[in-house]
């Protein structure tokens, strides 16, 4: 385990990149609390498969739990994260927008804010990291690859806390990933849906000049 002063990650969110978070997690040593919005009875399956390292919880146990705590719910729901356990804590929000999913946002929709930025709003007391939300859930556990790897695949961290943001980037490391900092909330918009990054199997200079080439004309 790398990263110092973290044992447990909280994961809020169980489905495709959840769950291949916690893996990717129990993998590298770290204890995980998962949860979903079906409840813990819902997750006997997948903490069986992590083996003794994982425990399903409530989103409040996993938000209390957690060193730090993904957010990886549909973007509608971010209004049911638990505030108060989450109150100084780094935050990894992988939410992306899907108005056929999540209704139209109108602040969005006029590129006024940022998904990240409306979970930043729901959590003002923590540090929230943009993080995981450009990449397939498959290839987090099939396409990351030694540091110092040749070609390694990169993703993208934004933040407004650069501490929590080179937390996360050391962990990503860790998990197999180069990363690109890409500065504060206010410019994660360069990594969400549909921008020339997403999803994208870019090495770091390839991320660093799709992120360079983002707009918010994506027409």
């Amino acid at each position: 385990m790398a990263v110092q002063n973290i044992s447990t990650i909280g994961l809020i969110g169980a489905g495709n990149i959840g769950g291949q978070l916690a893996r990717l997690a129990v993998q590298h040593g770290y204890r995980v609390v998962i949860s979903n919005s079906r409840g813990p009875e819902t997750l006997g399956d997948l903490v069986a498969e992590l083996g003794s390292g994982a425990t399903a919880g409530t989103a409040e146990e996993a938000a209390e739990a957690g060193d730090v705590v993904v957010v990886t719910i549909p973007l509608k729901n971010i209004d049911t994260v638990p505030v108060a356990p989450l109150e100084g804590k780094i935050v990894i929000d992988t939410n992306n927008y899907y108005p056929q999913r999540d209704g139209q946002i109108a602040r969005l929709d006029a590129n006024e804010a940022t998904t990240a930025g409306l979970l930043q709003e729901h959590l003002p007391s923590s540090k929230v990291v943009k993080a995981f939300n450009h990449i397939m859930s498959g290839d987090l556990t099939t396409k990351n690859a030694p540091s110092g790897t040749a070609g390694r695949r990169a993703l993208a961290v934004y933040g407004d806390d650069a501490a929590a943001r080179a937390t996360v980037e050391a962990i990503i490391d860790e998990f197999g990933f180069d990363t690109v900092d890409g500065g504060p909330l206010a410019d994660s918009w360069r990594i969400e849906r549909d921008q020339p990054g997403y999803v994208q199997p870019d090495d770091k200079a390839g991320l660093e000049r799709h992120l360079a080439a983002a707009t918010h004309d994506k027409n």
